[in-house]
């Protein structure tokens, strides 16, 4: 099986401005810029420790009431919506998860933030947990 590490971690907030303002004062450095994803529906800003850790915080604000994260926001309320996992190859480990009868949201990966694909792991099979698979994009060194 190929590598995989923590990622991130998803944050559901009403408003970015707002959920921005504890992880500054904790000391957390964010990202130069704000994202926005219309197929998810959401904007996001991410929070390292420091410049350069690749594991963050992803603070996730809905776009509009239809959106996931406002579904998710509207049943249980703003906090951690989802753990994020880096894997190598997400189309293999989607196969993998299937073969092992593991639910997934989705069955294909879909576009993320920084040019990633992504794919969701439905939280009936990790014990409540929404999981995010993530690819980064590749990048020439």
């Amino acid at each position: 099986m190929s590598k995989i590490r923590l990622d991130h971690i998803g944050i559901a907030v009403n408003n970015l401005e707002e959920g921005a303002k504890f992880w500054q004062l904790l000391g957390l450095v964010p990202d130069d810029k704000s994202l926005q994803n219309i197929e998810q529906g959401v904007n996001i800003m991410f929070f390292s420790t420091k410049e350069g850790d690749p594991t963050q915080i992803e603070l996730l604000e809905p776009l509009d009431s239809d959106s996931p994260i406002a579904k998710f926001i509207n049943k249980r309320g703003t906090g951690v919506q989802q753990l994020a996992f880096e894997v190598e190859n997400i189309s293999e480990m989607i196969a993998h998860l299937i073969d092992n009868n593991i639910q997934m949201i989705d069955n294909i990966a879909k576009s993320g933030s920084h040019g990633s694909k992504i794919a969701f792991v439905h939280p009936k099979s990790t014990g409540g947990v929404l999981v995010e698979l993530v690819q980064k994009q590749k990048t020439d060194s």
